[in-house]
C-alpha cells in the first residue's frame, strides 16, 4: 500500500535482474574498499547524528550542510549494499556528493531526502521510544532477508537472473531500514510507516 504523501526518505533500485553467475562469488570481495569507506562515514555519521541533536534540541533546525552529509553518508551504504547483495553488475562509484538530492552517479541505486525547515524540538528526546516497534519488525525482516540473499545466490547461480520478486522484498526491507533510519537520526519528524512498498 502506498502512503498518500511520499516519506521523505525515498530509496529505489532500478535496474535489469540479469547477473552473471560467477558475480555472487567475488562482488562482496570486490566491494572490501567501498565496505572500509561506509563503514567510516557511518562513524562519522554518528558523531554528526550526536551534534544535530543538540542543534534541533536548541534551535529546532538541522543545520543543512549536516543533513547534506548524513544523506550523503546513508545513500553511499545504500550503494555499497545492493552491490554486495549482487543485485546489480556495476561497480559502484567512489561519489561523495553532500546533496539531500540523489545525484544519478550510480544509475541502479537512488536515495533522496526532504529537507525539514523546522523540526519538533523534544521528539529527539523520544523517538528511540517511538521507534521499538519498528525495530522489532525489522529484526523480523532481517531474518527473512538473509533467506532471501541466500535464496538470490542460488537463483543467479543457476539462472543467471535476481528473481524480481525476492529482489523486491529485499529493497523493501533495506527501504523499511532507511526510513527508520531517518526518523531516529533527526532527518525527519515523519514517522515511518510500516511498508516495505515505495511511495
Amino acid at each position: 500500500m502506498s502512503l498518500a504523501t511520499p516519506y521523505p526518505a525515498q530509496l529505489h533500485l532500478q535496474g535489469t535482474r540479469k547477473i552473471a553467475r560467477w558475480r555472487p562469488f567475488v562482488q562482496w570481495l570486490l566491494a572490501v574498499p567501498h565496505l572500509l569507506i561506509a563503514y567510516v562515514l557511518s562513524m562519522l555519521r554518528v558523531v554528526l547524528t550526536l551534534i544535530a541533536f543538540f542543534t534541533v534540541l536548541f534551535t529546532r533546525r538541522i543545520p543543512r550542510p549536516l543533513f547534506d552529509v548524513i544523506a550523503m553518508s546513508l545513500r553511499y551504504e545504500w550503494r555499497v549494499a545492493s552491490y554486495v547483495l549482487f543485485l546489480h553488475e556495476d561497480y559502484p562509484p567512489f561519489d561523495f556528493q553532500t546533496t539531500a538530492d540523489d545525484d544519478r552517479a550510480d544509475p541502479h541505486t537512488i536515495v533522496t531526502f526532504a529537507y525539514p525547515e523546522q523540526m519538533s524540538r523534544w521528539r529527539p528526546l523520544v523517538k528511540w521510544l517511538f521507534a521499538v516497534p519498528h525495530y522489532v519488525a525489522l529484526a523480523v525482516f532481517g531474518i527473512a532477508a538473509t533467506v532471501i540473499v541466500i535464496m538470490g545466490f542460488f537463483a543467479v547461480l543457476f539462472t543467471g537472473s535476481y528473481p524480481q520478486r525476492l529482489r523486491d522484498i529485499l529493497v523493501g526491507v533495506y527501504r523499511h531500514s532507511l526510513r527508520v533510519q531517518s526518523y531516529v537520526g533527526l532527518l525527519t519528524d515523519t514517522y515511518p510507516p510500516f511498508s516495505l512498498q515505495a511511495d
